[in-house]
């Protein structure tokens, strides 16, 4: 017996997600660590979440119907198939805690988001992370990877903090590899900024096999602060989701926002225009002799550096000069790099000239 509630085993062997840093606080420093909205929000989504302030008094509808309605519009999705949470995190969990238990293992390439350890462990069940090819997920060591305990395959595509991406045809290759059994959930967070032409955000999988779920957020595309997030998947997935899910896990004016944002395709499409001018142009940019840009399909660049103490001179020189951007040698062991959203053009013409003015051999 204890003096105090005792938290369940495992739970405090869990190391906390650490969030990108942002300025001190009355500085004006460019926050490029969280990989937000280089153009904000949808001029319609912010009309819209005004008007929701109009009835703060009342519950949100607990399905966030008129949220799945414009995602079922917009995407060509049956919106009884749609699960809205509090952000992506939200279903993320609720997933985790519905499919794993003790005993039980889920699958993640090395690099892949660092919440799925998180929610890996919660359960008490244990997480493989399996090496990576050049920082891009293997199919084949992920299906290697696979026992007769796992239950569950995370996949972010593309990758966060790498930006790198499996093509529809090896999405389509890890499937065919897995057990029936076993929940294959694919993590398309950054679908809205992809531009190569292989891609698939996923929606082809989930509508032919009952074991495949598609994740998605608004948090990339200017709603980081509304905590939007959407899942499609099987009847079967979607039932039990929302046996657990909170009774109004979306609040009313995150819906209203979320449903115009969602219908406001003319400013995600400048969103994706902006962030592939200035994602190739920081490439061209940095990528060199002296710092190495793995080739991203996401909002970020990662920039690797011959050493950690160069990765750690370059987030000063950036932190000093007003640029805050993603150390993630903390969260995923690179420690040899750094992960620079794509932001404004003034933004990025800086980042390049502090970056390329270095002298690492002073």
């Amino acid at each position: 017996m204890t003096d105090r509630p005792t938290p369940q085993p495992g739970i405090l062997d869990i190391a906390p997600y650490l969030p990108g840093k942002s300025g001190a606080p009355g500085s004006k420093a460019i926050k490029l660590s969280a990989n937000e909205s280089p153009l904000g929000a949808s001029p319609k989504a912010l009309a819209a979440f005004r008007e929701a302030a109009e009835q703060l008094a009342i519950y949100p509808e607990g399905s966030s119907r008129l949220l799945r309605e414009a995602l079922g519009e917009v995407h060509g999705i049956d919106p009884a198939r749609i699960v809205c949470g509090n952000g992506s995190d939200d279903l993320l969990h609720l997933i985790a805690q519905i499919y794993l238990g003790e005993g039980d293992e889920a699958v993640m390439n090395r690099y892949g988001f660092s919440v799925y350890p998180i929610i890996t462990k919660a359960t008490g069940a244990d997480i493989v992370m399996v090496d990576e090819r050049d920082y891009k997920a293997d199919v084949d060591a992920l299906l290697a990877a696979v026992t007769p305990r796992t239950k569950v395959v995370w996949l972010a595509n593309p990758n966060n903090p790498t930006g790198t991406y499996l093509s529809a045809a090896e999405v389509a290759r890890l499937h065919a590899g897995l057990r029936p059994d076993i929940l294959l959930v694919i993590d398309s967070a950054y679908a809205e900024y992809v531009t190569a032409a292989d891609y698939s955000v996923g929606l082809n999988l989930v509508d032919a096999n009952d074991n495949v779920v598609m994740v998605r957020t608004f948090s990339k595309m200017g709603l980081a602060a509304a905590r939007i997030g959407w899942m499609v998947g099987p009847d079967h997935v979607v039932d039990a989701i929302h046996r657990i899910r909170g009774p109004f896990n979306v609040n009313l004016p995150a819906q209203f926002a979320g449903a115009a944002a969602a219908r406001d395709v003319e400013f995600t499409q400048r969103l994706k225009e902006h962030n592939a001018l200035w994602r190739d142009w920081l490439t061209a940019q940095l990528d060199g002799n002296r710092m190495r840009v793995i080739p991203s399909q996401a909002n970020f660049v990662m920039v690797l550096f011959e050493t950690p103490e160069q990765a750690a001179a370059a987030f000063a020189a950036l932190m000093e000069a007003g640029w805050v951007v993603r150390e993630i040698g903390p969260s995923y062991g690179i420690h040899n790099g750094l992960r620079i959203s794509i932001g404004s053009e003034a933004a990025m013409r800086g980042v390049a000239e502090v970056l390329n003015s270095l002298d690492f051999a002073s």
